[in-house]
């Protein structure tokens, strides 16, 4: 600090402000030079994301779901980082990519059961005894908002699609849903038309591909995701937070 004219002077601050400012200038130069080059060497590559990796030297890129690396050396590669605590840290990226997708869903698009003040997103098929399990569980519970996309696995359950067209194309969806997931339909012939909300059911695909969901039941627990009819889970995140009553003295 100095003292000029009656002024103070913040001089060696504002020399520490300066080369910051210069440093972080310099490294997205670097970042900037480095995405020219990628894009120079792989015209067609489509990437959403360009920056640092934790691991000097390289950057991470992510393109929809997936997360990889490059190489100033001109080399682009997949793989895992992993920091000496044992955090698998392109996992964590490619998990908070996928959580930010999710965030920006279109739930219109969705079939929406229930009106309880928690969020769980499902993708599911209605013919798979897994998804069944997890309809089973949170067709019991009235704290939560269902919004559901339709995967139909139609390689092993053929039926699927047809199912999940009935449900959408029914004046009273719930009691659809709710019928063919009890296996209500399950050896019937389902009454309808050829293309019948083929439409609604091309999108929910479409919006499950674009979060690199490649199986079902997958859900999103107020965000949290949940692989598989993990019950003990989907309770546990369901619960988190709820005040436990306690008896009343008397």
């Amino acid at each position: 600090m100095k003292i000029i004219n009656g002024r103070t002077m913040m001089v060696g601050g504002l020399m520490l402000l300066l080369v910051a400012v210069a440093g972080f200038s310099m490294a997205n130069d670097d970042v900037k030079t480095e995405k020219e080059n990628l894009m120079k060497s792989f015209p067609n590559l489509k990437i959403d994301s360009f920056r640092e990796s934790p691991l000097k030297g390289l950057y991470e890129i992510t393109a929809g779901e997936q997360v990889f690396y490059f190489s100033p050396e001109g080399y682009l590669f997949f793989g895992e980082i992993w920091s000496k605590a044992g955090k698998n840290l392109t996992a964590e990226i490619r998990e908070k990519v996928v959580a930010e997708r999710i965030n920006g869903l279109p739930l219109d698009k969705a079939l929406k059961i229930g009106n309880g003040p928690k969020k769980v997103i499902e993708f599911t098929d209605p013919d798979c005894p897994y998804c069944r399990k997890v309809d089973d569980f949170l067709a019991k519970r009235a704290d939560v908002t269902r919004y559901i996309y339709f995967v139909p696995l139609r390689r092993i359950h053929p039926d699927a699609e047809k199912k999940a067209r009935y449900i959408l194309s029914q004046p009273d969806r719930d009691k659809a849903f709710h019928d063919v997931f009890a296996g209500q339909l399950d050896g019937k012939p389902i009454a309808i038309a050829d293309g019948v909300q083929q439409q609604q059911l091309e999108d929910m695909e479409k919006i499950a591909a674009g979060i690199g969901v490649r199986g079902t039941p997958a859900l999103w627990i107020e965000g949290a995701h949940v692989n598989g009819a993990d019950i003990q889970r989907i309770s546990g995140l369901l619960d988190k937070g709820k005040e436990v009553s306690k008896p009343q003295s008397h």
